[in-house]
Formats: structure tokens, sequence, C-alpha cells
């Protein structure tokens, strides 16, 4: 069973939001950074151990000169010091110590033990190296925080994507430019060429085509007519739309994109756990080895005390867990927005992130690995003297008139319809009428038992014993052909079942229909397996019975009759959720209708666990290898870090994390398995009812 999300602990995320939007924080560091720098100058030139070491000590030099050191350093350590004092109070809180708690204590011991030499105690000063340390901290933390800001700039982009106003349409047909907040559902809003839409709604007037792909991913505009939906913040097109506000607010799909993604972001990673206390406890290693260091150099070894707290300042500083705090949250939040961008939307991180342990998939049929519509897979010539596109040609134009699915298949099946004389239905049978003077009647199998027609074919066996539908076509009375329909299969479907398997996943499919129908479907996409005659309420139990083989299941479905098995699954994915965003059973909803988006999240997933990996080992094998060059280990062979070097490593480290966060990509779907089904043509001259009865 899946793992209930958990509310985010102490993470860097928590401290950015603490103190206020990234970009606050980000100009906050930047300006304490550049003060402090400037201060760092004057503090430079009057230490007299950097004095000393390029040979300026006779140069720089005045009464009381170390008093005005003492007074920079001050400023220094209170201003620039400030943020990370601010984040231990916030720790002691939390009682639980991390990456503030070892910079304040660094620059704390620096600065109270050179502020005692100041004022008489024998010993060295190490302002300059307390500056040099707080430049490097504000220098990694603003270079974090400009990092976090670039991971979740996909949600600044979509906030953007809403224009200011909306050009309503009053009651007494003028257009007014009206606030986005003033529209109400049912309000008529004009939206001119070029345009941002303003709201979901339905398009009640003119025709366009639409460009969504900040909203799903699509990259190629939707064409968009009369009766079609269109989603607030995509881009019209050529044409002018008149819409019906379906949508608007917080009620959007946009609005409740940007919900879905934030909660993802702020939603605690199952591997953030495994941060968390690894930082934890390089915190009390690091407190601890810092006075272990102090204590073997001071009292065993026998060096002096400014020698022996200059290592134990460095071995904290070196320690401080930034690259362990940003490792797992800087993925999180680059994964959440890419997946946004391509119409994948996480509502369960510990489900998403699980997906790369999974054995197996179970696809829904109807709507998944098919189109959830009929088509003619099959024209078959019974007669002589005709041709396969004639038989197309003569139903077609009869079914033209008929609002029946299987009529409205083989109506376009066909661009040569043909006027029609003298239409009429057959009542459950199907329909006929005269094209160019012949009597063409399009028929189930019942109509031709009825008349006592003879039919022996053994491909008209095959078909039906693949679950497919036949209707057959008669000329002036004779049998002259067969037309055979099923549930169109996804051109992506087996793309997506071919991909799957090759990374070692087992794919399954439930549907309601008969086992000869589910063979079908199967054999063409290439299943491992298949249930069928699964009732709606039944999808969870067989779900639970995969489970119970002792593998990791997703479940793929549309999101309303497949919610019992998605909540089930250890991973539940509702595809083709369309504008209806809200799929409450659903971890990972699929904005586009497309099986291959199936294979980008688990890739993606992949993706995702890998960078934390490498976040991660890369956080603490740094620190295996710094903390005893830190506490002087290689001392016997001159290697000697200084705190304001072991604050730059450190930084490094935290920047090498960010970077190659930023470095997770996502592989898009084929451009073929991107777009939906093209809209069907508009039929003229069709009456309801009319149906063909198979």
């Amino acid at each position: 069973m899946k793992m209930n999300e958990h509310e985010p602990e102490h993470t860097a995320k928590e401290k950015t939001h603490a103190h206020g939007s990234h970009a606050d924080m980000a100009a906050d560091f930047r300006r304490r950074l550049w003060v402090s720098l400037g201060l760092t100058l004057p503090i430079l030139a009057l230490s007299p151990m950097l004095q000393a070491l390029v040979g300026l000590r006779q140069t720089i030099h005045f009464p009381g000169d170390v008093y005005v050191l003492f007074g920079l350093a001050t400023a220094v350590f209170g201003y620039g010091g400030w943020p990370f004092f601010k984040g231990v109070s916030r720790e002691f809180k939390a009682r639980r110590p991390g990456m503030m708690t070892l910079i304040t204590v660094a620059i704390a011991t620096a600065y109270l033990y050179s502020s005692a030499v100041v004022f008489g105690l024998a010993g060295k000063m190490f302002f300059w190296e307390l500056a040099s340390l707080i430049d490097i901290m504000l220098l990694g933390h603003w270079i974090e925080m400009r990092s976090v800001m670039g991971a979740s700039r996909a949600l600044e982009a979509l906030a953007k994507l809403m224009p200011s106003d909306a050009h309503k349409l009053m009651a007494d047909g003028s257009v007014q430019d009206v606030p986005l907040g003033e529209l109400a559902v049912d309000d008529r809003v004009l939206i001119k060429p070029g345009e941002k839409v303003p709201a979901d709604g339905a398009i009640v007037e003119g025709e366009s085509s639409v460009d969504e792909a900040m909203l799903t991913g699509e990259s190629t505009p939707v064409a968009k007519k009369t009766g079609g939906q269109v989603i607030g913040g995509s881009i019209n097109g050529e044409g002018s739309l008149t819409i019906t506000v379906k949508g608007s607010g917080k009620d959007s799909f946009l609005s409740q994109v940007i919900d879905l993604v934030k909660q993802a972001q702020e939603s605690k990673s199952k591997t953030q756990d495994l941060a968390n206390t690894a930082a934890l406890w390089l915190t009390i290693v690091a407190l601890s080895g810092g006075a272990l260091t102090f204590v073997i150099w001071f009292v065993v070894v026998g060096r002096d005390f400014a020698f022996a707290i200059e290592r134990a300042v460095t071995v904290m500083v070196i320690a401080c867990p930034h690259a362990l705090g940003l490792a797992v949250p800087l993925v999180v939040a680059v994964s959440t927005a890419l997946a946004a961008k391509n119409g994948l939307l996480i509502r369960n991180r510990a489900a998403f992130e699980g997906a790369r342990k999974l054995s197996a998939v179970i696809f829904d049929k109807t709507g998944t690995l098919t189109e959830g519509r009929f088509g003619v897979t099959d024209t078959l010539v019974l007669g002589e003297g005709v041709t396969e596109g004639a038989v197309r040609a003569w139903a077609a134009s009869v079914d033209a008139n008929s609002e029946h699915p299987i009529a409205v298949a083989i109506a376009a099946a066909s661009e040569k319809k043909r006027p029609v004389e003298g239409f009429q239905s057959l009542p459950g049978r199907g329909a006929e009428g005269r094209v160019d003077g012949k009597d063409i009647k399009v028929v189930s199998p019942g109509y031709l038992r009825e008349q006592q027609i003879e039919l022996a074919d053994p491909r008209i066996e095959k078909l039906q014993a693949e679950g497919k539908t036949v209707v057959f076509v008669l000329v002036d009375g004779e049998l002259k052909g067969a037309i055979a329909l099923a549930d169109l299969v996804r051109p992506e479907a087996r793309q997506t079942i071919d991909a799957l398997k090759a990374l070692g996943i087992r794919c399954m499919m439930l549907t309601g229909d008969n086992q000869a129908t589910a063979k079908w479907v199967s054999d063409r996409v290439g299943l491992d397996e298949y249930f069928a005659e699964v009732l709606p309420q039944d999808k969870a139990a067989k779900v639970k019975q995969v489970q119970a083989r002792g593998v990791l299941v997703a479940m793929t479905g549309d999101g309303v009759n497949d919610a019992p098995a998605l909540a089930q699954a250890d991973l539940g994915i509702a595809i083709g959720a369309g504008s209806d965003v809200a799929v409450e059973t659903a971890d990972v909803i699929l904005v586009r209708s497309n099986p291959l988006d199936v294979l980008a999240i688990l890739e993606l997933s992949r993706a995702t666990s890998r960078k934390m990996i490498q976040n991660l080992v890369w956080a603490t094998g740094y620190n295996v290898v710094a903390l005893p060059i830190a506490a002087g280990a290689l001392f016997h062979w001159g290697v000697v870090l200084t705190p304001a070097v072991g604050a730059l490593l450190m930084s490094a480290s935290t920047v090498i994390v960010a970077l190659n966060a930023r470095l997770l990509r996502l592989k898009a779907p084929p451009a073929e398995g991107k777009s939906a089904a093209p809209p069907r043509a508009p039929r003229p001259n069709r009456q309801p009812g009319v149906a063909v009865v198979p």
C-alpha cells in the first residue's frame, strides 16, 4: 500500500518559507554579502597575521588599529551573521540542530576568541578568517536561494499565464473589459486572435487553434470549434472565439495545477528522511568532532590555543550539512516543476518516488489503451464486381444520416459519400437508402438471418471471434460486403507496452469486455496478461490479486469508474484527465490521454531517484573525506585548512549539489504520440435515433 504523505520538516525549503519568498531571501543574502565584502577589505588590510604573511606590517599600522579591526569585525559578525543567528533559533525551537547551529558555533567561536585576544588574551586573532568565512557563507546561501528560485520558476510561469482582464459580453451586446476576479460561471467572453484565454470555458461561437503547451505539454496547437473546451491560460490562435465561462479563479484548471504543484513541491520526499537523519548525525559528529579536535591538538599534542581553536572551527565549518539539506528538496522542486510542464501532475510524492520499484502496470482498456470510440478495422468484399472502397462509400453514404456510434464510425471511414434518397431506418436492424440509383442496406447479422441470406465465410467468423462488431452491405438485395468495427487501439499503446517491457515491467489489462475482445486488444499491443469481463467494482480486487504475487503495481485508468483500483494500487495514475484534474484517488494525474505519459512518469521517477542518490552520495562522501583533513590529519605533510578555505569547500559542495539537481531532464514522448485524435468533421443531415444494431 502507498505511504501517506508527511508534512515537511526542517529542510532548506522550510528555512526559505520562514523568511519569505525565495526572491526576498536571495535579495537579503545578496545585500548582506556586498556590505560584508565592503567591510572585509579593511579587515584584511588591518589583520596582523595577513600583514605578516605579505610583508605589510610596517606599512599599515596606527595607534588603536586593533580596535578599529575589532569594530569592523563586529559589524560583519552582527550584520552578515544575522541570518545564521535567526536560523539557529528556529533549529533550537524545532529541537533539531543542523547547519545553522554549526555555522553559528563556528563564527561565534572565532569571534569571541579573537575579541578576547584584542582585550589581553595571549593568542592570534581570526578576524580576517571570520569575515571571509561569513562572506563565503552568504555567497553560498545566495547561490542556493537562486537555485531554489530557478527550480520554482515553472510555478511563476504558470501563474503569469493568466491575462489581467477579459472582454466580457454584456446583456446589451456590448463588450466591456473587466478584471478576471469579476468573471462568473456562465458569463460570455470574447477572445481575440493572439490573446490568452481568461478562464476555462465552452466555445459557443468561432473556430481557431489554441496553444496549450504550457498547460498540457502538447506542442502542437489544438483545433477548436463550437462545442469544444478551452483552458484558461492557453493562447488563442488565428480566429476569434466566444466562450461561456465554466471555471474561473480557484475552480480553474490552471489554479488546480498550481495547487497540485505547490503541494508536491512542499511534500516531504521519502528520501528526505534519510537526508534529514544524515544531516542530524553530521551535526552531532561535527560538534563533537570539533571539541575532540581541540582537545587532541591543545591537550594531547600540546599545540598553542590559537592553532587548536582554528582546527576545531574548521571542522565545524566544513561539516555544515548544507549539501545534505539541499540534496533532496532541490531535486523534488525540479522534478515536480518539470513534470507539470509536461502535463504530468504529481499528487503523492512518496508513491511517485516508489514508482522506480514497480514490477507491473495494469491498464484499463477503454479510453486508456483504446480511444473509447468505434472505428472501422476491416472491410471485406463478399460479392463480384465491387471493391472495398465502393463498399465503404455506400455504407458511409447511408450511415451519414445516423447518430449511432457504429454508424458514426462507418460514416467517418470514407470521404467518398454520395447523396442519399429515400433514407429510412430499419429499427433494430440497420438503415437503407438509394445511392446512385441502387438500393443500399447496411444491416446487422440478425437481418441476414431474418431474410434467410446465406453467409458462410471463415473471414467473418474470424472477425467475430476477435470480438469485433460486423455489419453487412446489401446492394439491390445482394450481399456485397462486410465491415468490421472495434474500439480503436491508440497508436501509442504498442509503443508504450514495448518500452515498459524493455524496462522489465510486466504489462496487464483490465476490461469489462468479453474474452474475445480482450484477447484481440492484448494481441495488438503485446500485453503479458489480461483480465476480461471484470466489473468496475471488482477492479480493485484484481489489483490486490496481482499485488499478492509480491510485486509493486501501478494502475492506469480514467479516474472515474477506476477510482477504487487507483486507490488500491501502489501507484494510481489517472490518464486523460483533461481539464478536470480534481481526481482524488490518483497519485499522478496525466493531462493528456496518452499512454506514453505513463512511461514518462516511470522514467522521471527513476531519473529523480538517481539524482537524489547522486546528491546524497556526494554530500556525505564530501564530508567523509573533508572532515579528517579539516581536523589536521594531513598536518604532518603540510596540508592545513583554514576556516575560510573550509567554508569555500563547503559552499562548493552545496553549489555542485544544486547544479546536479538542475540537470534533471525528462525525455518527452515522441511527437507522433502526443497529439490527441483529431476532431471528426461534422456529418450533415444526421437524424437522431437511427442505428445499426449488431
